[in-house]
């Protein structure tokens, strides 16, 4: 019997498009459901009880939520062709540390650039260079993050890709004069029609957000 695999998720979410690519690097076909999150569908409340969070993972009829753990259970499940996390296990720790690294400093960051003002915005933009600065350095000279291969971190960061024209628009600065390195591996990183096909185009998502602001009066 053929896998059931359902994929709930928001088109805007970089945490979904996680998903979306890892599901397209293995080549596997998957029912999408798009969520409304100002009214949750009762699929997700009844399937992600404790989080209510998207993008959550159907496979046959179990599900699996928190966007790094379901890559993680793909790439375990769907072991076959493009391995994401590496065999060595110091280099899958090291690979695990870094998209964690992401998961806890990139996203928190990048939304106070957008939904802060004044010296509170101020502040969120140090951090954010002073985060991708990290990045950038962990990177180095190297094609990937984890070397001369795509996977678990490349994955887990890229998808912000999606969102960097939001960031320099409220942030006032060029994310190409301030992280070359990091602008050229996602440069890389889209030439994978994996990534080319699923990341949205960086003007609906800052189209997006400027609704975002009216709805919660951050104008």
């Amino acid at each position: 019997m053929a896998d059931e695999v359902v994929l709930l998720d928001f088109w805007p979410s970089m945490f979904g498009m996680r998903v979306r690519i890892a599901l397209a690097e293995k080549g596997i076909k998957y029912q999408y459901k798009e969520e409304d999150l100002r009214h949750k569908s009762e699929l997700l409340l009844k399937m992600n009880p404790v989080h209510k969070q998207i993008p959550l993972l159907i496979h046959n009829g179990k599900p699996v939520c928190e966007s790094l753990i379901i890559v993680q259970y793909i790439d375990e499940v769907w072991n076959h062709k493009s391995p994401l996390l590496p065999s060595d296990p110091y280099q899958r720790a090291h690979a695990r540390f870094w998209a964690d690294f992401v998961d806890r400093k990139v996203y928190g960051v990048g939304r106070k650039l957008w939904a802060t003002k004044g010296e509170e915005q101020e502040a969120a933009k140090k951090e954010f260079l002073e985060i991708y600065k990290t990045l950038e350095s962990e990177l180095g000279e190297k094609p990937y993050f984890g070397g001369e291969t795509f996977g678990f971190v490349d994955l887990s960061f890229v998808t912000f890709y999606s969102w960097f024209y939001v960031y320099e628009n409220f942030g006032k600065f060029s994310m190409e004069a301030e992280f070359p390195q990091i602008v050229a591996w996602v440069k890389r990183c889209m030439q994978k029609e994996s990534i080319a096909n699923t990341l949205p185009d960086q003007k609906k998502i800052y189209e997006f957000v400027l609704e975002l602001k009216k709805i919660f009066g951050l104008e």
